[in-house]
């Protein structure tokens, strides 16, 4: 039985030294923003998470686990997430995030046979647009470093990203989440873009935005406003 989601992220220390603080953590944050209708509970409870393994923030992860599980997220699917953000954060992010969710998954008695898959059944490739990917890919960068070329293709768009685990969209809600996070611009464009092929709406892309300026920042999340700007005027056009 899960006991520590009904417990807000270390209130009573905070308001010790920052009484200020605590009460915007309640009021602004955990009944403002989590309220909003723009994403459900469970998407936000994903944007969240993956926004914090990708900064690499543990100690409040067993909360916001609990607090996903609650909100619909399976066991599955947050391991699954895991995998994602080790390739989009860094290998240690992720590993440090699966330390501090184990507690977690033991006291549910999450059994690891809920859990993401090591070899599983992948989804359909579309070969064509990974073929123009792929060369699109080595055409700029195999003289630069063909082995991350090559791992790009073999495992991210051959692999990790056919993985069953997460829903598409779900992928890409949580590789978009840990780019604004870790302030990788560069690389928005086409991950939102792939995001919306995927299903997320322009009014969830944006409250995406909503819900990392308070877990990431506002810089970063100013920063990203006008990728995703720039995407949505593009993507608009292109439709006319």
């Amino acid at each position: 039985m899960n006991t520590a989601s009904t417990q807000t992220p270390a209130l009573t220390n905070v308001e010790s030294v920052c009484p200020a603080l605590a009460h915007l953590t309640q009021s602004a944050l955990l009944d403002g923003v989590w309220k909003r209708p723009g994403l459900s509970m469970r998407d936000r409870s994903l944007v969240t998470l993956a926004a914090l393994v990708s900064l690499d923030q543990t100690r409040e992860l067993p909360y916001y686990v609990n607090h996903a599980l609650d909100n619909g997220l399976k066991p599955g699917e947050i391991s699954e997430a895991l995998v994602q953000l080790a390739f989009y954060s860094g290998w240690e992010n992720a590993v440090d995030a699966a330390v501090a969710i184990q507690s977690v998954f033991a006291a549910r008695g999450i059994k690891t046979d809920q859990l993401a898959a090591v070899s599983p059944k992948l989804l359909a490739l579309d070969e064509a647009g990974e073929a123009k990917r792929a060369s699109n890919v080595s055409q700029q960068f195999d003289a630069v470093s063909p082995g991350v070329v090559q791992n790009t293709t073999d495992l991210l768009f051959r692999d990790l990203w056919l993985r069953p685990g997460l829903a598409p969209r779900d992928r890409s809600l949580v590789t978009v989440a840990s780019l604004i996070a870790t302030g990788q611009a560069l690389a928005v464009p086409y991950h939102l873009n792939r995001a919306l092929d995927n299903g997320l709406t322009h009014a969830e892309a944006g409250e995406v935005l909503t819900q990392l300026a308070f877990y990431t920042g506002w810089p970063r999340v100013f920063s990203a406003l006008p990728v995703f700007k720039q995407v949505f005027e593009q993507r608009a056009a292109n439709a006319q």
